[in-house]
């Protein structure tokens, strides 16, 4: 690789983010014609530019996407929107503390693109019925489906693939961080409600219109539902096990859309025109983009750096790591990240014979959390913004900063005392 070429990936990278941080143009527009031109201009051949895109994601996400667009159709969304609120007396504040505890657990169980796709149209339902904006909702369970998934091995890509280069146990995942995660959430539950203060009140004609409505009305397909429910089901199922069957957890996604779209009986092509086709092309973009900056060796370059300084110094080494990966995970894709991170930091582990411990928990916590600093930092993020889109809420890249990123750093100074106290 030539110093032009180099200079040209990070050059291609930097623009094509800047021009998505102005939002002047469409941002799937930007993110393809960035990735077309590392092709392009040889930064990446084709089959490398191919290869960095994580089909695993990608399939997890259009299965996902076909599943639930099924299982909409038979009105269990807005069942199950009429039910909560019921059992909250119609408070906007009830109902979103609900959802976020939901949210919480579902993605540490799961993993926070599934329960993103399944929690947001219900969502989207509710504040529908009280004329409320969804964003002050939304934007709450993206932070909180980033904040579960780090608590388990399956709840965020970066944890699987921790736990598989070190042979990290779910329960490793749970006692160590999930402490700290629950911290996590109740101190951004509280900042949220300060930051959000006055969106979470609503008309009461609007209350007592969603408190009057029978739930058991909005079912339109008893038989599509039951089915899909129990495709839904033996996904989750197949999500919590597929690791011990060595299946990737797209197999199962796809699996699963495609048994439903079978079962269900409908026109595939009526399904696919619902997907959001959007959120998959600039996933794919974002991928090809990184994969760039790796090919030329700026990912690589900017592990060495950050193993150098410390110097072998582990207590050091834990907080950098933490802070790095919380920045870097932010702005560019926390799987390519990692995926660099952990041979540098096993060879320096092994070279050394420090306990490295604090710093696996370091790299976990940063690369999970600082998904929530910006639009682009996490997969839940894309796909909501995605869904605010298509139905007419427009949620920008600052707006979006400027909540997430603050309360991304505070989580991050948490883990910072939590790995200092308990660790290091």
């Amino acid at each position: 690789m030539t110093l032009d070429h180099i200079v040209l990936g990070i050059a291609i990278f930097s623009i094509t983010y800047l021009l998505i941080v102005t939002e002047k143009f469409n941002r799937v527009a930007v993110a393809m014609t960035g990735a077309a031109l590392m092709m392009l201009l040889s930064v990446e051949k084709q089959e490398s530019a191919i290869e960095h895109i994580d089909f695993n994601t990608i399939g997890i996400l259009i299965g996902m996407m076909i599943i639930v667009t099924i299982t909409r159709k038979s009105g269990i969304f807005e069942y199950l929107a009429i039910k909560s609120v019921k059992a909250v007396k119609g408070q906007p504040w009830g109902i979103l503390v609900l959802f976020l505890i939901i949210t919480a657990v579902a993605s540490a169980l799961l993993d926070n693109v599934t329960t993103i796709l399944l929690i947001a149209p219900i969502t989207l339902v509710i504040t529908d019925t009280l004329k409320l904006n969804p964003i002050p909702f939304l934007v709450p369970e993206i932070l909180m489906a980033n904040i579960g998934g780090t608590a388990t091995l399956i709840g965020d890509p970066p944890n699987i693939m921790i736990g598989s280069a070190t042979g990290l146990s779910f329960m490793d995942f749970l006692v160590n961080l999930g402490p700290v995660v629950v911290v996590i959430f109740i101190v951004t539950l509280f900042l949220l409600k300060t930051i959000y203060k006055g969106c979470y009140t609503c008309e009461e004609s609007a209350r007592k219109e969603i408190l009057s409505l029978d739930e058991n009305l909005a079912i339109k397909n008893m038989a599509l539902l039951r089915k899909s429910v129990i495709v839904l089901v033996m996904t989750m199922i197949g999500f919590m096990i597929h690791g011990t069957f060595g299946l990737e957890s797209a197999t199962i996604a796809i699996s699963g859309a495609a048994v439903l779209l079978f079962v269900s009986k409908l026109d595939p092509e009526e399904i696919f025109i619902e997907i959001e086709w959007n959120t998959i092309f600039f996933f794919c973009a974002l991928f090809v983009l990184v994969g760039g900056l790796e090919e030329v060796g700026a990912l690589d370059y900017l592990a060495e750096q950050l193993v150098r300084i410390t110097n072998g110094d582990v207590v050091l080494l834990t907080f950098i790591i933490l802070f790095v990966s919380a920045i870097a995970s932010a702005f560019l894709d926390n799987i390519p990240f990692v995926a660099t991170m952990i041979p540098l930091l096993a060879k320096l582990g092994a070279i050394s014979g420090l306990d490295m411990t604090s710093v696996w928990w370091a790299l976990s916590l940063g690369a999970c959390l600082g998904g929530n600093g910006t639009l682009i930092g996490a997969s839940a993020n894309v796909i909501v913004s995605g869904m605010l889109e298509k139905k007419g809420h427009r949620l920008s890249f600052g707006a979006y900063m400027k909540v997430g990123f603050p309360l991304m750093l505070v989580s991050i100074a948490i883990s910072a005392v939590y790995l200092g106290i308990f660790y290091v």
